[in-house]
């Protein structure tokens, strides 16, 4: 959707904060929701309806896959298998090794019907050697001979991506045929950065990136047409456009910007959820070819893959996601921002340091959240004596030398 230009002999509109838009669409699409119903019940049991091309990879996968970060329970693995999904993420540090066993037991007997993708650490001074262990680590773990999708896991960094020994490692793995593709994964503050220096310099078969409604500035474009608006990360669409145009698969995480489910269970109605509508957004965006979420139970999955099926959400659906916006900006660290670290004296990585405290407080995931902060170089312990320079560095509004030390008496 593009945007209507303000006329030249208009009255000046005053500016929107991103802050003051969540705020007001909250309120202002209240009666959104009786413009029509949401999605009637589906009486068929759910199932994976579409299936999507992976970029320049021959591969087609389901446009809903299974995310294994939460999860080791086998059974979960096969249920999703049953409904349809064939694309299935993990990575050797989920839940100690335990998350790429768990789709080995659930998978027996099936693995060439499915696409896997598994992760590890390259960082700038990583050698060849420690990556071959770490995929044979892996292929044990998953009994198999081969990894569809190899990635390098959460990186962001420049020097990083080009450190020689992942090209060499990820061209001789190839060749012995252990895995077919690779790529990275991605959410930090230097996310754009990475994907177009890794598009422009044919470094990436698949990426893995965190984008989803909140980050797409066509949600914006409804109400902001006349106002001078500021949106988090608005490069990261176009960043992904110039890497699927050079024929890189995209694949979209952290749809659900924090799973707070509960916190919308009050506005759903008519069969349809609010998970499913962040869904239908993320895979309508034409930025991605799909898209992976945890799945923690049979529950969940079929919740999740009722959205499978490209229908784009309704008046009532979109309601619910200017809602959740609303009531997560408080506490929401925009993934892939990191302008608040500009001002940090002492270079806290805030946004890591933020995303553990969503694993505790949003996901309930304390261990995860625990081994998430204690593999930071840099903690929050700087934060409990700052006089807080970062306040008011948030374009989202939210209260960062509060959360952050909040973040290190909980997890430090």
């Amino acid at each position: 959707m593009s945007k209507s230009p303000p006329s030249r002999d208009a009255t000046p509109t005053p500016r929107l904060t991103r802050r003051r838009f969540l705020e007001a669409g909250a309120s202002s699409l209240a009666a959104a929701a009786l413009t029509g119903p949401a999605r009637p019940a589906v009486t068929a049991e759910p199932a994976i309806r579409e299936r999507r091309g992976l970029g320049r990879t021959g591969l087609e996968i389901a446009d809903i896959g299974y995310g294994s970060s939460r999860t080791t329970d086998p059974a979960v693995v096969r249920h999703a298998f049953d409904r349809g999904v064939d694309y299935f993420d993990t990575a050797e540090g989920y839940n100690e090794g335990r998350s790429e066993e768990s789709i080995a037991e659930g998978l027996a007997g099936h693995r060439d019907e499915v696409v896997i993708t598994s992760k590890t650490h390259c960082g700038v001074g990583t050698r060849r050697a420690e990556l071959f262990a770490a995929l044979e680590g892996s292929l044990r773990r998953l009994r198999t001979d081969r990894i569809d999708i190899y990635l390098r896991h959460a990186l962001n960094s420049i020097e990083a991506l080009e450190n020689p020994e992942w090209g060499e490692f990820a061209e001789r793995a190839k060749e012995q045929g252990k895995i077919r593709f690779s790529g990275f994964s991605g959410h930090g503050g230097n996310l754009v950065e990475c994907i177009d220096h890794a598009a422009e310099h044919d470094l990436v078969d698949v990426l893995l990136v965190a984008f989803n409604f909140g980050q797409d500035p066509a949600f914006y474009q409804r109400f902001v047409r006349n106002f001078d608006f500021v949106a988090v990360q608005t490069g990261l669409s176009a960043a992904l456009d110039r890497a699927r145009a050079k024929g890189v698969g995209v694949i979209a995480m952290k749809t659900l910007r924090g799973a707070r489910l509960n916190d919308m269970r009050p506005y759903e109605y008519g069969g349809a959820t609010f998970a499913q509508a962040a869904f239908r957004w993320t895979l309508q965006s034409g930025h991605v070819d799909s898209l992976i979420v945890s799945m923690k139970s049979k529950a969940q999955v079929d919740e999740y893959v009722a959205a499978s099926g490209g229908a784009k959400p309704n008046a009532a659906e979109v309601d619910w996601l200017d809602r959740y916006l609303a009531s997560a900006t408080e506490g929401y660290c925009e993934h892939g921002c990191a302008i608040c670290e500009a001002s940090c004296p002492e270079v806290v990585p805030i946004s890591e340091v933020l995303r553990a405290r969503m694993y505790a407080r949003d996901y309930g995931e304390l261990t995860l959240a625990h081994e998430s902060y204690a593999g930071l170089t840099t903690d929050a312990t700087a934060c409990t004596r700052c006089p807080a320079p970062c306040l008011g560095s948030c374009p989202s509004g939210i209260a960062v030398g509060h959360l952050t030390r909040e973040t290190h008496r909980l997890l430090g």
